[in-house]
C-alpha cells in the first residue's frame, strides 16, 4: 500500500449485504491498520427511511472530510451512496460484497476484499455519465419486462446460487408475458412486442451475461436494447455460459433521451433493485455525474 500520499477515506457498509456473513467492517480495519491512511467508517442502519438513510450518508461523509468515499455492499449500496454523491469533488469507491456485483465487474474491480480495497486508494477517479430512470439514479443497467420479474422472484428465494436462478427463471419464464411497447427516442420511434427492454449505461449484468456489447460510461448516450423473444434454454445458456442474446432476437438504439409507454404495467428494476409496476418510464443522460475510482489502467 502506497504510503507517501496518505488519504482520508470514508467507508459506507451496508453489513451482511448480499447474505455475506463475513464481517466487512473487520476486514477494513485490519486492511489498513499500522497505514497512513485516516480511515471513517459509517454502517447502515437496518430499515431506516431512506430519506433519513441518505441524510446519515451525508453528514458522515461531512464529519470525515474524506476525498474518498467507498460503499461496501452490493449494487443497491452502491447506487444509493452514488445519489449522495452526485456532481460532489469525492470520488466513489467499491467494494463488493453483495450477491450480483454488477457494477464492480462492469469496472474490473476485483470481488476479493484486500485486492478491492487496494484498488480504493490506488485506483484513478474518473467522471462518468450515468441515467436518470424514472427520477432514480441508474449508473448501470435498468429494465422493463422480464429481468425486472426475474429479480422480484429471485429476491424473495430463501435459497439463491445457481439453482436458485435456475427455479427464478423457470417462474419468470411461465408466468411473464410480453409486453406491448411504444419506445420514443430523440431521433426515432418504435413499436414493438418485447420480452424486456433494457436502459444500459454499463454493458453486463452481474451474472456476467454481456447485454450492451458498445456501452462506455463516458460517452453522452446510453444503449436501449429491445429484446423480443425469449426461451428458458437461451436464459440458462446466457447466465451459465455468459453468452449474449441471439441477435436475430434483439435491437439496439442509442439515445440521450427515451420515453417508454405499456399497454400495462410492467415490471421495472434499476440497478439490481426491484422498483414495482410501471406503465410509463423517461430516461435521460446524466453527464459527468460521478467521480468513479477505477482500476489503474482502465480509466474511461
Amino acid at each position: 500500500m502506497r504510503a507517501d500520499n496518505p488519504m482520508v477515506l470514508q467507508f459506507i457498509v451496508n453489513p451482511g449485504s448480499g447474505g455475506n456473513e463475513a464481517d466487512v467492517t473487520s476486514a477494513i480495519k485490519d486492511h489498513f491498520r499500522g497505514s497512513p491512511h485516516e480511515i471513517h467508517i459509517y454502517e447502515l442502519k437496518k430499515d431506516s427511511p431512506p430519506g433519513e438513510i441518505k441524510e446519515d450518508i451525508k453528514a458522515a461523509i461531512s464529519r470525515s472530510g474524506a476525498s474518498r468515499v467507498i460503499a461496501a455492499g452490493g449494487d443497491g449500496t452502491v447506487k444509493l451512496v452514488a445519489e449522495c454523491l452526485l456532481k460532489s469533488k469525492e470520488a466513489l469507491g467499491i467494494l463488493p460484497t453483495g450477491s450480483a456485483n454488477g457494477m464492480a465487474k462492469e469496472l474490473g474491480i476485483p470481488l476479493e476484499i484486500p485486492a478491492a480495497l487496494e484498488i480504493a486508494v490506488s485506483g484513478v477517479p474518473c467522471w462518468v455519465h450515468a441515467v436518470s430512470v424514472n427520477g432514480e439514479l441508474c449508473i448501470h443497467l435498468a429494465d422493463l419486462g422480464f429481468n425486472a420479474f426475474l429479480v422480484k422472484k429471485f429476491d424473495s428465494l430463501t435459497h439463491r446460487g445457481m439453482w436458485g436462478y435456475a427455479r427464478a427463471a423457470w417462474h419468470a419464464l411461465w408466468f411473464h408475458r410480453k409486453m406491448k411497447v411504444e419506445l420514443d427516442m430523440s431521433r426515432e420511434k418504435v413499436v414493438s412486442e418485447a420480452a424486456m427492454v433494457v436502459i444500459a449505461n454499463g454493458t453486463m449484468y452481474g451474472t456476467g451475461v454481456k447485454i450492451n456489447p458498445v456501452g462506455k460510461l463516458s460517452d453522452d448516450l446510453f444503449e436501449v436494447v429491445l429484446v423480443k423473444k425469449y426461451s428458458l434454454l437461451e436464459v440458462l445458456k446466457m447466465r451459465f455460459t455468459h453468452t449474449g442474446f441471439n441477435p436475430k432476437k434483439v435491437e439496439f438504439f442509442q439515445t440521450s433521451r427515451l420515453h417508454v409507454r405499456s399497454r400495462h404495467r410492467v415490471h421495472l428494476q434499476v440497478d439490481g433493485e426491484y422498483l414495482g409496476k410501471v406503465k410509463a418510464l423517461e430516461a435521460r443522460i446524466l453527464p459527468s455525474a460521478i467521480r468513479l475510482i477505477l482500476p489503474p489502467g482502465q480509466e474511461v
